[in-house]
């Protein structure tokens, strides 16, 4: 008789461990429909400034945005074939690279931009990517946005291209690049 409860047991608790484990897979893969679980919007990522020191003569071709469940994103597409250089972090003000001047930029915190990419043709010296000194990006709308609040293009200066992206707070971030572009995004929450 104790050799059957003993069974009985082991399979109880085996059974609550199938459970919990598909409980674990749900939120890793995350529930079917349209809501996402709040665990699935942790983001990890920090706020500490990131960089990386890859050297690229491709121009800027355009920049973008989108919004997704858990993050504000915005895009830098170049025309770079391999990794591009970058520096992305967070500034008390927006300067403008060259000459200094402070570029307001709205928002409860500043995120400063650099991508290893001039917005001119280095060649030729074309511009390519229409952005002005101290005015809003062209051609983005972040109107509707939980995260981002404002765009500022600070400088295309010795061949990097300067971007002041306005957010609601000093909220965590990644940079990540895909083929031709550099992505930002920025998390909703901490």
């Amino acid at each position: 008789m104790r050799r059957w409860r003993t069974v009985v047991a082991a399979l109880v608790l085996a059974g609550a461990g199938v459970a919990g484990t598909a409980g674990a897979a749900e939120a890793a893969t995350g529930p079917v429909g349209n809501a996402a679980p709040a665990a699935a919007c942790s983001a990890v990522w920090g706020s500490g400034d990131k960089s990386a020191t890859n050297a690229g003569a491709a121009p800027l071709t355009g920049i973008r945005t989108g919004r997704h469940a858990c993050y504000d994103r915005m895009v830098f597409d170049t025309g770079a074939a391999g990794p591009l250089g970058y520096h992305v972090g967070y500034v008390d003000a927006f300067h403008q690279d060259g000459s200094g001047a402070r570029i307001p930029v709205k928002g409860g915190a500043i995120l400063q931009i650099y991508v290893s990419a001039p917005s001119y043709d280095p060649a030729t010296g074309q511009q390519t990517y229409a952005g002005s000194a101290g005015k809003s990006l062209p051609g983005v709308d972040i109107s509707g946005y939980r995260t981002f609040t404002d765009t500022k293009f600070g400088a295309s200066f010795e061949g990097q291209t300067q971007v002041g992206l306005g957010v609601r707070a000093k909220l965590p971030f990644r940079v990540l690049q895909s083929g031709h572009q550099l992505i930002v995004d920025v998390a909703h929450a901490r």
